[in-house]
């Protein structure tokens, strides 16, 4: 396919090598004319010097017959306006990556929506969701990604003597806005529908919004009295341990926060009024010790610094930490850590290459991740102007059992279909899809 990436500082390049290593046509623009010096004889790329916002760059870089734009410059600013003017140019998809919070926030504007933009990624927020992950629930893939953050997966097994269990979904009292996306029994998986009874011992996965995933969990799991609440210290508190935090203690997880520079401590104590904020160095042991790093369920270490965070997560470990998770960036370091006593180390670029990989793809599909077990996929689609599905309510369109709405975006606003809406061209859909019967599913939401 052919790739439009806007910026070649650290970003842009390793972006770049990563396509072309997988055979993609790439264009590389970039104002630092060493950087494109550079790139022109050590990739296999075609790299131009200028603006990354300008339309005749653009259109030099032939912006009208790319599959994807990826702005990735330093400049939140520039991969925005960037990104958004390769949309309205022609480019098929385009990506801008952005750093700010507040780019994000959908309380206070949409920047995606109103620049036409198909994603805004953030290298921390996707590296925290992946460390939060892999506490909270390792075996799912995280909505996320594709929902903006209005929708959550859960997965969890059917306990014996749970209110769900030997009863066909379609008898279950669910919360409006959650659905059972996926059941898993006798090591096989498959797309729930109505008519499937969930037994003790399946592993089901709950799909919608997060407040009716919580409430819908106890039918499952048949837990009456409350858990204790898993303990989670977190060491560094940037832009990614702050996500790690805040995702963790909105689901009920006790977290302690450690951070160095004053200010930003101040800064977390009122952004994460549940959390511990405690004003501290995380690669003195001392400390690691008088806050209970010994104690704790789950140590994440993401400081900015790999060597830091490595020290902190066998510091941990040596104290007692019972699983040790760490934010490593360079790839060297991947054989190291687990002989070190880490159980997980999470790596940006990792992230972010599943995710630029997952858009690139042809037709309705935006974006799209396989589940662990390989044969379902979740996939965001973008319905197109006289589609089949926008011809029939859910209820009778041929998807059961094969493909399952989970959710879908229209106006901005995200929730959990029913069995009688109807979906309407340019509503953004999040599907799971069986694998075997998306060459007949997918193309229901094609231009008709």
């Amino acid at each position: 396919m052919r790739v439009l990436t806007l910026g070649g500082g650290t970003v842009g390049r390793w972006v770049a090598d990563m396509l072309c290593r997988r055979r993609h046509s790439v264009t590389v623009i970039d104002n630092d004319p060493e950087n494109v010096r550079r790139l022109n004889s050590e990739l296999d790329v075609r790299a131009i010097e200028g603006s990354a916002s300008q339309a005749t760059l653009l259109f030099q870089a032939d912006v009208l017959s790319a599959d994807l734009c990826l702005a990735v410059t330093g400049d939140d600013e520039v991969n925005i306006v960037g990104a958004s003017m390769a949309k309205a140019l022609g480019a098929r998809r385009s990506i801008a990556r952005v750093y700010a919070p507040a780019l994000r926030d959908l309380s206070t504007f949409d920047y995606q929506s109103h620049f036409r933009i198909d994603s805004l990624l953030s290298l921390e927020q996707l590296s925290a969701l992946e460390l939060a992950r892999a506490i909270r629930n390792p075996d799912s893939i995280p909505l996320e990604h594709f929902a903006r953050g209005q929708l959550e997966v859960y997965e969890l097994d059917v306990a014996t003597g749970a209110d769900a269990a030997g009863q066909r979904l379609t008898d279950l009292k669910l919360p409006s806005g959650v659905r059972v996306g996926s059941i898993a029994r006798d090591g096989r998986m498959w797309i729930a529908s109505g008519a499937d009874e969930t037994r003790p011992g399946d592993r089901v996965s709950l799909v919608g919004m997060p407040d009716d995933v919580a409430k819908a969990r106890d039918l499952f799991s048949g837990s009456t009295g409350k858990k204790r609440a898993s303990k989670v210290m977190v060491a560094g508190g940037g832009e990614t341990g702050y996500h790690v935090a805040a995702s963790l203690c909105s689901h009920g997880y006790r977290v302690t926060l450690l951070e160095l520079a004053a200010h930003r401590c101040d800064i977390l104590a009122k952004l994460l009024p549940e959390v511990t904020v405690v004003n501290a160095n995380a690669n003195r042991r001392s400390i690691l010790e008088d806050e209970g790093a010994g104690t704790v369920d789950y140590f994440v270490a993401c400081t900015g610094n790999d060597e830091n965070n490595i020290m902190a997560g066998v510091e941990a470990r040596e104290l007692g930490a019972s699983r040790v998770l760490c934010l490593v960036g360079r790839p060297d370091y991947a054989n190291v850590v687990g002989k070190l006593g880490i159980d997980r180390a999470v790596s940006e670029r990792d992230v972010v290459a599943r995710q630029i990989l997952g858009f690139l793809n042809e037709g309705a599909i935006i974006s799209q991740r396989k589940l662990p077990n390989g044969e379902i996929a979740v996939c965001e689609l973008e319905v197109m102007e006289g589609s089949r599905v926008t011809q029939a309510p859910l209820a009778d369109l041929p998807l059961a059992g094969r493909c399952l709405i989970a959710g879908f975006q229209r106006d901005g606003f995200v929730r959990v279909p029913r069995a009688d809406d109807t979906l309407q061209a340019d509503d953004i859909v999040v599907a799971l899809v069986d694998q075997d019967a998306a060459s007949e599913c997918l193309p229901l939401f094609d231009r008709g």
